[in-house]
């Protein structure tokens, strides 16, 4: 789609500002930082039933909310911790989604003392390249994978939540792992050139 400054972007990337400059500097690019990596698996779990800029409008409140996603501290949040946050209007208050990012740090930290890093792991599943699709339309791609299946298992397995496959594929697109920028997207190439 061509959006008003003549530049060709997958459909979804257009309209909002917000939306325009994450699909334009972020989604897709291939992310190897363990603490960003653990925010964005927690943001697309809290987009669950939402739109995407939804989440982007409140990113600097989890940041905030979430101190800055260190996962030690999250990890070792309780009672209070549950209760400032469901009082939080900067985050999506959802009690299960809340519950779900503090059992996400706990499992986090499990499998990086077991495996040393996350992003060694997550990239495993990829062979540690991100997997360059050719879509020429949105009709084209998937809500999930079988990939995206095996890891959201393999995540369950290790004790996160709210990681099912469909989500679990949005995080794979939006951390670089796939790259789903239709071909005829500016950023196809400039991404594919990234992994």
């Amino acid at each position: 789609m061509t959006d008003q400054d003549g530049v060709i972007r997958c459909p979804w990337g257009v309209g909002d500002p917000l939306n325009l400059a994450y699909h334009d500097l972020e989604w897709g690019v291939p992310l190897h930082d363990d603490w960003r990596l653990f925010e964005l698996l927690n943001l697309e779990g809290a987009q669950a039933g939402l739109a995407w800029i939804t989440i982007l409008r409140k990113r600097d409140g989890y940041r905030r909310a979430f101190e800055g996603w260190d996962p030690q501290r999250i990890a070792a949040y309780g009672p209070d911790d549950e209760a400032r946050l469901l009082a939080d209007p900067g985050i999506v208050r959802n009690r299960a989604k809340v519950r779900a990012t503090i059992t996400n740090a706990q499992a986090h930290l499990r499998l990086t003392d077991e495996l040393g890093s996350f992003d060694d792991y997550l990239w495993s599943f990829v062979d540690g390249r991100p997997i360059q699709n050719t879509f020429r339309t949105m009709d084209e791609l998937s809500a999930e994978t079988d990939l995206s299946r095996t890891l959201s298992r393999d995540l369950r397995g290790h004790g996160f939540s709210f990681v099912g496959p469909t989500i679990v594929y949005a995080f794979m697109q939006a951390a670089g792992l796939v790259n789903d920028h239709l071909v005829s997207c500016f950023r196809h190439a400039e991404v594919s050139r990234l992994g």
